[in-house]
Formats: structure tokens, sequence, C-alpha cells
């Protein structure tokens, strides 16, 4: 059973208000995180069952602000591709045991870590030219499986947005409607893996304040916060997340 004491609303309230100033603002990636800080100290399973209703009622919450300011060819072709994506995630944590779901979201992390840190210092560097529309389905699978298992679909995205050469709020934008979407398509499989209970419903209803408050600091931080502060920040929680899930599944 749960235990919903102090220390654990701190823990999660944190990670809920960070994942809403993080898809409000910053694009989705980085709320990854709070899915990774979660793992933590629950049951992955939880875990994912706890912060799938609340991101997907920071997506509606984030809809507004950015309505209409997406590149909807771009976002249907992500779109398209994340849903045999989340197939495949499904069909691989109805077989997985725990301890590999917690070897998947450190890895994911560390990877997510490794790539922005190789890409913001010029060791990978993206296409100047137009990605294919291939490659935007196949970005969007890969997003689908990810985000799925670790609901930590923002790198495959972020690459093909990029490529698209996208003004700041246009991929903001069409982050927020390619997430909301994949999210949306989650949640059925979810319920019939079994991953919504009585008491993650009482969880999300006490962490929705959080998750709203964080949404409307992202909407601010996306015109006057340093993004270079804030993904610093995600990065370092990040690894060490990544690190100690890894350790836990192989221990």
């Amino acid at each position: 059973m749960l235990e919903m004491n102090a220390s654990f609303f701190a823990v999660t309230g944190a990670a809920v208000l960070f994942a809403g100033v993080s898809k409000g603002g910053f694009g989705s990636g980085a709320a990854f995180a709070s899915s990774a800080i979660l793992a933590l100290f629950l049951p992955p399973g939880l875990a994912l069952g706890i912060m799938l209703p609340l991101l997907m009622l920071i997506d509606l919450a984030t809809l507004g602000p950015y309505w209409k300011t997406w590149h909807w060819p771009t976002a249907r072709l992500l779109v398209l591709g994340a849903v045999p994506g989340v197939v495949l995630g499904a069909a691989i944590y109805r077989l997985a045991p725990p301890d590999l779901i917690r070897l998947l979201i450190g890895t994911i992390a560390l990877s997510f870590v490794s790539w922005q840190v190789a890409q913001r210092s010029g060791w990978i560097k993206l296409r100047a030219q137009k990605l294919p529309a291939g490659a935007g389905v196949g970005a969007g699978a890969v997003a689908g499986f990810t985000s799925f298992v670790s609901h930590a679909g923002g790198p495959p995205v972020a690459v093909f947005l990029l490529s698209q050469r996208l003004e700041k709020t246009q991929f903001q934008g069409t982050t927020v409607l390619v997430f909301w979407a994949i999210n949306a398509c989650k949640f059925v499989p979810y319920a019939f893996l079994g991953l919504f209970t009585k008491q993650t419903a009482l969880v999300d209803i006490a962490l929705a304040p959080f998750a709203l408050l964080g949404t409307w600091l992202g909407v601010l931080a996306h015109r006057w916060v340093s993004e270079r502060l804030f993904f610093s920040l995600t990065y370092v929680m990040l690894t060490l997340a990544g690190l100690k899930l890894i350790w836990e599944g192989l221990t």
C-alpha cells in the first residue's frame, strides 16, 4: 500500500511541478526527468501510471497558449509513426519484469543526457537540410515506444523538428500537439495493463494543482528564463536518476 505522507508529496509534487514547467515552456523532453525521479521511489509501473494522467492534464493546459502555432504537416508525420511505437511499447511492457523497466528508464535517461550534451557541444551536428517525411515517421515510432515505457519521447521528436527549422514558438506548439496525441494513445493500453488504480487516481487528484501551476510557470518561463540554466539542471537530475535506476535494475 502506497504511503501518501508529507515526504511522498514533497517529492512527487516537485517532480510534477517540474514536468509542468518543462512541457509548458521548454518542450516535453525534459519532463521525462519527473518520471525518472518518481521511479526512484516507486515501482516503475506505479510511477508511469501516476504520471500519465498528469501529463495529459498538462497537455490540455498547454494546448490553449500554443493553439494553432504548430506546424501540422510535421506533427502529422510524427503522430502517424508514434502509433506503432506505442503498440510495440505495450507489447514489451507486458512481458518485461520491473527491473528490466528500471534498466530501460535508466538507459533512456543517460542516452537523453548524452545526446543533448553531444549536440550542444558540437560533437553531433544535425543535418542542415530538412529530413524527409520517412524520417519523421521513424522518429515518431521511436518516440511512441520510449514514451510508452518511460514517458521519454522528446529526443527523437526534437531531432526531426530541429531539422525542419521551425521558429521557437512553432517548435513548442508542434511539440505540445504531438505529445498530446501520443499520451492520448497510451491511455487505453495503460488501462488494460492495470497501471491505473483507485490509489493512482487519488494521487493524481492531489497532484493536479502542481501540474497546472507548473504549466502556468512554464508558459511564462518560455519568454523569460534561460534555456541553458533550465536544461543544465535537468541533465544533472537525469544523470543521477539514470545511474541509480540502472544500479537498482542490475542489483
